[in-house]
């Protein structure tokens, strides 16, 4: 199956940057470590992967890699940054191949880590992580993405990657707006309503959103979980049992999704815009809450600069959208798989671990306690709410090829005013159609 991946879910801003960066390939880095009897002495580790020059992850990974150096004096390591349309074009030929590295990032889903492992390009890790204990850090739900079955489906029981981060959608709130405003904090979904309520009566449009992108799929997906339960979710993400697009959740989510439009909690001309306008009216302070993903959390920190925030799990839902990150994996020809086991070991270690929180991600081993900044421990602490209860519901887009731009223009059309029942039988049409062909 193919599969709809996170990273296409993400804003666009990061997108171009990818694609930017695609245009040439960054020479190797090769760093000899000093001389020495280790364990690897006269051994090579190749490494890849695709995270930004300088970012949390980027930053995460250096230090690994020192770690690794300090623990296997006689193993030279070979880096090469990629970027993700690199290894996304052409991972299948090159993990073929001589030319394929030790360990290297790779996109999760089953057209990307799941197509690989059922063609045999990757190594089935199940015994190193058991053997380690990976499974008792990583959450049920965030491996999901780790695990494959034999027809390459997410959910499945063997380990082809490993996550070190995770990745969800949570709420954002301008602690400044709602003092103003005299709105209390929301706990639940009707205290979530009631804030939503007094700041239109304030004259304030509380929501933001964006149509043209992912930001309002997201929402209608969102409130569908509001209804739902585990089984509803696995029917619709792994194709365990038959999903009725008109049932409640659906329906439901779709009506309250115009309802809110009707009583200005969104704004109609929201329907153009797209993922980075939607960051701008949060951080304008033009909308005093943005429920999105994680990724935006970085770049807010940067950003905002003239007025207080905070973050906390989406008050609407048990569940919410979200997944595992991107992970590591160990082509099939990789020429030093203990090497390759070595390494990810330590970026699941707790140093490597709180050196991914404190910098601002979701680290997937290590408890929110454990991190002192105040506003990243309360990132985490959202993260770890969804992860200890399996609430990590992936993204609506992923069942289906194509489906992220059915999704959008559904949305929109919802937007524009189409009633509840078509926009849902938009939707339940790809999906029917997938799910009866794709075996």
């Amino acid at each position: 199956m193919t599969h709809r991946s996170a990273p296409q879910s993400r804003p666009a801003r990061r997108r171009l940057l990818m694609a930017a960066a695609s245009l040439a390939l960054i020479a190797p880095l090769a760093t000899a470590c000093g001389s020495g009897s280790g364990s690897g002495d006269g051994k090579t580790l190749r490494l890849w992967h695709y995270e930004d020059q300088n970012g949390a992850l980027d930053r995460a990974w250096s230090a690994a890699v020192d770690e690794f150096k300090q623990s296997h004096p006689g193993v030279k390591v070979i880096f090469e940054r990629k970027t993700f349309e690199q290894i996304q074009q052409n991972a299948g030929m090159i993990l073929n191949s001589d030319r394929a590295p030790d360990v290297l990032e790779y996109n999760k889903g089953n057209a990307t880590t799941g197509l690989l492992a059922k063609q045999g390009l990757l190594t089935d890790l199940t015994p190193v992580v058991t053997a380690h204990g990976w499974d008792k850090k990583i959450g049920e739900s965030a491996s999901v993405t780790a695990r494959y079955d034999a027809k390459g489906e997410m959910g499945g029981d063997k380990w082809y990657g490993v996550p070190n981060y995770g990745e969800f959608v949570l709420a954002y709130y301008n602690d400044d707006l709602f003092a103003k405003y005299k709105v209390a904090k929301p706990t639940d979904f009707a205290s979530f309503e009631a804030a939503l309520a007094k700041f239109r009566q304030a004259g304030v449009t509380p929501l933001a959103n964006a149509g043209n992108e992912y930001p309002a799929a997201h929402w209608l997906y969102l409130l569908a979980l509001a209804k739902a339960d585990k089984s509803w979710v696995d029917d619709y993400q792994l194709y365990k049992g038959k999903v009725d697009f008109h049932g409640p959740e659906w329906t439901w989510a779709a009506e309250k999704y115009k309802e809110w439009l009707s009583k200005g909690y969104f704004d109609k001309k929201d329907v153009g815009l797209k993922g980075n306008n939607m960051s701008e009216q949060f951080i304008s302070q033009k909308r005093p809450i943005m429920v999105s993903g994680n990724w935006w959390f970085g770049g807010l920190t940067s950003d905002i600069k003239n007025f207080t925030w905070s973050v906390a799990p989406y008050p609407g839902a048990r569940m919410t959208l979200g997944s595992g990150g991107n992970q590591w994996v160990v082509p099939t020809r990789a020429k030093n798989k203990k090497l390759a086991e070595d390494f990810i070991d330590i970026t699941m270690s707790e140093k490597i671990q709180k050196l991914i929180g404190e910098s601002g991600n979701v680290p997937l081993a290590v408890r929110p306690d454990q991190i002192t900044n105040a506003r990243s421990r309360q990132l985490i602490d959202a993260f770890d709410h969804y992860q200890q209860s399996n609430g990590l519901a992936f993204y609506p887009d992923w069942p289906v090829p194509g489906y992220y731009d059915t999704f959008v223009a559904a949305t929109q059309n919802l937007m524009n005013g189409s009633s509840a029942k078509s926009v849902l039988g938009q939707l339940a049409g790809p999906y029917d159609t997938y799910v009866s062909t794709r075996h």
